[in-house]
């Protein structure tokens, strides 16, 4: 496989990988919400407080922040966005060791 192929087959699987686990964590968060109520409610485990409904909260926010990251976050900053920042940074280091240079040459000839 080429090289190029390869890093795009392994980009796909990486985001496939990611995907799954915001999935997995979709259907933990859901039977996970389902077994603090029973808890709370019916197996009356301090009943007196709707602790079950903090949690859940919390971890729905956890959710939430995953779901974002992968989805959102990750659409806009990925792999291409990443080579390019990289190509952005070298170019930018290449102009000024080249200037860095002409300075250089510049003093050594002033000085001869």
């Amino acid at each position: 496989m080429e090289k190029n192929q390869q890093q795009l087959y392994e980009y796909a699987r990486k985001r496939v990988k990611q995907k799954k686990r915001v999935y997995l964590h979709f259907i933990l968060f859901f039977v996970g919400s389902i077994f603090l109520y029973i808890i709370n409610k019916w197996l009356n485990v301090r009943e007196e407080y709707n602790w079950y409904l903090w949690a859940i909260t919390a971890w729905a926010f956890l959710f939430i922040m995953h779901f974002i990251k992968i989805f959102v976050i990750e659409s806009f900053i990925n792999k291409k966005w990443e080579q390019e920042q990289i190509e952005k940074l070298v170019a930018r280091q290449e102009r000024r060791i080249g200037q860095l240079e002409k300075k250089i040459e510049s003093d050594n000839n002033n000085q001869q």
